[in-house]
């Protein structure tokens, strides 16, 4: 029987949806999931902009972008149901507009992201089981009409790596709260050896710690684990001088 013959774009697809499925049990940090979803779906489809939004306690927050914005990521969140990202994902369908994105009643002004002027957008819902997790969000400068190809690709995309993203969200919420709670031990010690070597009060050790931390512009957590290393030091050598 002769195999099937696939043309170069159909080939292109499977290459790159095999990709996605080998790198889905890859276990890897919650950004650098979605830095490569980002370059994988730019290699789909070209544009000029790729955002992903992933839901978070009600709210969706943009963690991730083709094009810099230090400033934006991880900070904007927006409404479900708000813009036309917040609409995908109240609706959990495939949005395309190939011109004139900001004419759409859906569409909402974000002052802080310039890729608001740009022309057309295709957003799509990303999915875990039926449950919303985020969404991937296409922009181009100018008129684009997306193909069937192009959007059932992109959409396929959302529903694939819906598990991974999740994994990745859920884990990096654990490290997180670990490193809070191992801060928050460091904070504590930091002010304890304060307060016996000074004998000041516990407000009074945090105000020592700020003021270091404001001076030398460094977090919190950096100026209490110097605090401690110089104390376990100071310990160290009294010790041997024995």
């Amino acid at each position: 029987m002769d195999e099937p013959i696939h043309t170069n774009e159909e080939a292109s697809d499977i290459d790159l949806l095999h990709e996605i499925g080998s790198r889905m049990a890859a276990a890897d940090p919650f950004h650098e999931v979605l830095t490569r979803i980002i370059d994988m779906v730019t290699v789909a489809v070209r544009c000029d902009s790729c955002f992903i939004y992933v839901l978070n306690k009600g709210k969706l927050v943009l963690r991730a972008s083709k094009n810099p914005h230090t400033d934006v990521v991880n900070q904007l969140e927006i409404d479900v149901g708000q813009g036309v990202t917040g609409w995908v994902a109240e609706h959990r369908q495939t949005v395309t507009l190939p011109a004139n994105a900001w004419a759409d009643p859906r569409f909402a002004l974000f002052a802080d992201l310039p890729e608001d002027s740009f022309q057309a957008i295709l957003a799509v819902p990303i999915l875990c089981r039926g449950k919303l997790v985020g969404v991937i969000n296409l922009q181009h400068r100018e008129p684009h009409n997306h193909s069937q190809r192009e959007i059932r690709l992109i959409t396929l995309i959302g529903y694939l790596v819906g598990a991974e993203v999740e994994m990745a969200r859920m884990e990096h919420e654990r490290l997180q709260v670990r490193e809070q709670l191992e801060s928050r031990k460091l904070m504590e010690r930091a002010k304890g050896l304060l307060q016996r070597e000074l004998s000041i009060d516990e407000e009074t050790a945090y105000l020592i710690l700020q003021k270091q931390s404001r001076q030398n512009r460094k977090p919190l957590r950096e100026i209490a684990e110097a605090i401690i290393l110089m104390e376990d030091l100071r310990r160290a050598n009294k010790k041997q001088a024995r």
